[in-house]
């Protein structure tokens, strides 16, 4: 079982920076790949950022990349989403999310933690 706990969202204006962070409960962080997702109003769940087990492999969508860096620290068991150049369209509930090593699927999810982008 994996609980995970974000932090770091809030209201910030345009060209701005946040950080996110993600917590994770789990005896062993690093049997996990981990995502950072988010959800705009009206929108279908969209992945942001990926990053695998020991930070070697990271991918971004197309809509982040340049802006948004992740990373992870396995020692502490946190997962982190630095945003740089804050839109207005990145106004969205970011999850922190996980999936075992060998699945194609998400099986843990944050509660959530809400950005928002004013210009």
């Amino acid at each position: 079982q994996v609980q995970l706990v974000e932090s770091g969202g809030g209201l910030v204006q345009a060209g701005g920076s946040l950080r996110l962070s993600c917590l994770a409960s789990v005896r062993t962080f690093c049997d996990y790949h981990m995502g950072w997702f988010r959800q705009a109003p009206g929108k279908e769940r969209e992945l942001v950022a990926f990053i695998n087990w020991n930070g070697g492999s990271i991918d971004y969508a197309d809509s982040v990349k340049g802006r948004f860096r992740i990373s992870r620290d396995n020692a502490k068991n946190t997962v982190s989403l630095q945003m740089n150049s804050l839109k207005p369209e990145d106004t969205a509930v970011y999850y922190c999310a996980a999936r075992e090593k060998r699945s194609v699927l998400y099986s843990y999810w944050g509660q959530g933690t809400q950005v928002t982008v004013v210009s």
